[in-house]
C-alpha cells in the first residue's frame, strides 16, 4: 500500500505522454524523457539519465523480442555495434567515476552532451526521408566489409548514451543507414534496438553504480508508459509524419538549446 501511494500520479502522467510521443513518431524515450525529469520536474541530471537508462533497456527488451521474432534483426551488426559501445560505456562510467560525478548532481559534462545529443538527435528526425531514399535506392545492393567503421560507431554511441541516455535511436538509426543503405530499414530498425538492449542496460547499472538511479521514479514512468507506446503505435499510422517530424525536431532543438544553457 505505502508503494501504491509513493507513487507520482504526475509522473504516470508524464510517463504516458513520453509513451504516446515514442509511439507516434519512433524517436527514443531518452530524447524525451531525460530533459522532461530536468527541466520541468528538477531531477538532478545524473538521476534524469540513471533511471531513463534502465527504464529504455526495459522498454527495448520488449521491443527488441518482437523484432527478433520477426526476423528483423541482423544479429553480426548488432555485435559488432556492442563490441564497441560496451567497452565504450564501461569506460566512460570509469571516467565518471574517477571524475567525481554521482548520483543527485548535475555537471556540466552531461547537460553539455545532453543538449548536443538533442540537437543532433533533431537533424536526424528532419532526415529521415532522405534516408529512406538512400536505403530505397541502394535496395539489394551487397554491403562492403564496414564491421571497423560499426565498431568504432558503437564506441561513439556507447559513450554518448552513457553520459546523456540519448543517441541510440534516431542517431544511431541514422548511423546504421550510412553504413549500411542496402540493408531493408525494418531490419535496421531492428537492429538498432536489439543493439539499444544491453548498451542501455550495461550503461544503466554503471549509473547504478554511481548512486544515480531512483527507482520510485522508475516505476512511476514504466506505469505510463507501456499504455502510452500502445496507444501511440495505433495512432502512429493515422497521423501524417511531415506534420509531427518537424514539430518533434524543432522541440529536440528548442530543449537541446535549454540544456546547453542550463
Amino acid at each position: 500500500m505505502d508503494l501504491l501511494t509513493a507513487i507520482s500520479p504526475l509522473m504516470v502522467l508524464s510517463g504516458f505522454v513520453v509513451g504516446l510521443l515514442v509511439g507516434l513518431t519512433g524517436v527514443g524515450g531518452g530524447s524525451l524523457m531525460t530533459p522532461l525529469l530536468i527541466l520541468v520536474f528538477g531531477a538532478p541530471a545524473t538521476t534524469a539519465v540513471g533511471t531513463d537508462l534502465l527504464y529504455a533497456a526495459i522498454t527495448k527488451s520488449v521491443g527488441s523480442v518482437a523484432h527478433g521474432r520477426k526476423q528483423n534483426v541482423d544479429w553480426a551488426i548488432v555485435g559488432q555495434l556492442a563490441a564497441g559501445s560496451l567497452p565504450g560505456s564501461v569506460l566512460t562510467i570509469a571516467f565518471m567515476y574517477l571524475g567525481g560525478i554521482r548520483g543527485d548532481s548535475s555537471p556540466r559534462l552531461i547537460t553539455i552532451t545532453l543538449g548536443v545529443a538533442l540537437v543532433l538527435s533533431a537533424a536526424a528526425v528532419l532526415a529521415r526521408p532522405l534516408l529512406r531514399r538512400m536505403v530505397h535506392f541502394h535496395a539489394g545492393e551487397r554491403r562492403p566489409s564496414t564491421a571497423p567503421l560499426t565498431v568504432i560507431t558503437g564506441v561513439v554511441l556507447g559513450v554518448l548514451v552513457t553520459i546523456s541516455s540519448v543517441g541510440a535511436g534516431a542517431l544511431g538509426m541514422t548511423l546504421l543507414v550510412i553504413l549500411y543503405p542496402g540493408v531493408r530499414l525494418v531490419r535496421l530498425v531492428g537492429t538498432d534496438v536489439a543493439h539499444a538492449v544491453p548498451l542501455t542496460l550495461t550503461a544503466g547499472m554503471g549509473h547504478l553504480l554511481l548512486g544515480a538511479i531512483d527507482w520510485l521514479l522508475l516505476l512511476s514512468l514504466l506505469i505510463g508508459s507501456v499504455p502510452g507506446i500502445t496507444v501511440g503505435s495505433h495512432m502512429s499510422a493515422r497521423l501524417p509524419e511531415r506534420v509531427l517530424r518537424p514539430i518533434l525536431a524543432t522541440i529536440l532543438v528548442v530543449v537541446g538549446i535549454r540544456m546547453l544553457t542550463k
